[in-house]
């Protein structure tokens, strides 16, 4: 599912690729695994997984060359994930092209609005427990499994995810930075059309809040309890120690975003003492509790995002898990002759080493 040639031949009744036919046989499978086994986590699951893969192409691309296959099949996803999917297209569209969603209510609409009461009434009258305790949990679950994933596709502007195992179930979703540069395009081709710039995560969309407010709230955490603090600094002092000890004298270190508990800058003044650190944090409450914990006679404290600040000759820059910047590019171009970037334990670049285990975490050295 993940990749597809862009020339694929396609079967009389397909408007586009033959891989395509999976897309509708999966369709007609989800709905068969609600008749056979309804659920609440079933209803969510499935309603999730079809809004953002099936009906999403779908959306973009009808899979038909006859236009009433279309309407037939558009009633179909209508009346399975319980919401007019001429709506659902019609805002889609809308967000692609930057503008406000206009409803119109054409005569398709009308349909699918008619047939999705109709459906609800009938569950309603004849099995109101069900509708009520399974169906209705379901369906909200699967509308707020949407909305998350669809805010943090956004959240710091359109962010791509390249995992292989997901792209391959969720039809190159990933792939969202290209499939904006490109929403036209076949969502097979898509792996083939790199953005350059792209900007891009280590989680899928649905899990992509661990980076932000996850591990906010793990460093609050560790803020309140000296025994993580001992915890945490051990761990990383082990993993930097035998990374810089293999590189040249250091003068000027760059941390970037020094944390609630500036942890790599401790380290730092032990392992470095004459080299001059800078702490780049756009939260001004975060470098005023950093004064508090480092030695301030050779730290300077700079409230900006970086890489905003403009370029700045560091011997080392220090970019943490929480980085909300492209850490590909800091891959790919590294801002100073050594970068050490902080990174989740399944993601070795360069020479590396292991911080914990229990953290999920590893720091890679990168040089220009």
């Amino acid at each position: 599912m993940a990749s597809a040639s862009s020339d694929v031949r396609s079967p009389d009744m397909l408007r586009t690729s033959g891989v395509d036919i999976v897309m509708t046989a999966l369709a007609v499978m989800h709905g068969a695994v609600l008749l056979a086994a309804p659920s609440a986590p079933i209803i969510a699951l499935g309603l999730w997984w079809n809004a953002n893969t099936i009906s999403h192409n779908f959306s973009h691309r009808p899979s038909f060359r006859r236009r009433s296959a279309n309407y037939l099949f558009a009633a179909y996803l209508s009346a399975l994930l319980g919401f007019p999917h001429r709506l659902w297209r019609d805002r889609h569209l809308a967000h692609h092209a930057g503008v406000h969603c206009r409803v119109y209510v054409t005569g398709e609409l009308a349909i699918q609005m008619a047939l999705v009461l109709l459906l609800w009434i009938v569950m309603a009258v004849r099995e109101p427990f069900f509708f009520l305790s399974t169906y209705v949990p379901g369906y909200v679950g699967g509308l707020l499994l949407c909305g998350l994933h669809g805010y943090y596709e956004h959240a710091r502007g359109a962010t791509s995810y390249y995992g292989r195992l997901y792209n391959y179930l969720f039809f190159n979703d990933g792939y969202h930075v290209e499939h904006h540069a490109n929403p036209g395009v076949h969502w097979a081709c898509l792996p083939d059309l790199p953005v350059a710039t792209a900007a891009a995560s280590s989680w899928p969309a649905p899990l992509r809040w661990i980076e932000g407010s996850g591990l906010q709230a793990l460093e609050r955490l560790v803020l309140k309890s000296r025994l993580l603090q001992r915890f945490v600094l051990r761990s990383h002092a082990r993993a930097l120690r035998g990374l810089i000890a293999a590189l040249p004298p250091l003068t000027r270190v760059a941390v970037v975003g020094g944390g609630m508990f500036p942890r790599t800058t401790l380290i730092l003044q032990a392992l470095l003492p004459s080299a001059r650190v800078t702490i780049i944090d756009a939260n001004r409450a975060n470098l005023d509790r950093a004064r508090a914990f480092v030695s301030t006679a050779n730290t300077d404290f700079v409230h900006a995002r970086y890489p905003d600040i403009g370029p700045e000759p560091y011997d080392l820059v220090i970019i943490p898990l929480s980085f909300e910047g492209n850490r590909g590019a800091i891959y790919t171009r590294p801002p100073a002759p050594f970068v050490l970037v902080h990174d989740w334990l399944w993601r070795k670049r360069g020479t590396s080493r292991t911080v914990s285990m229990l953290l999920f975490k590893r720091i890679n050295l990168v040089r220009r």
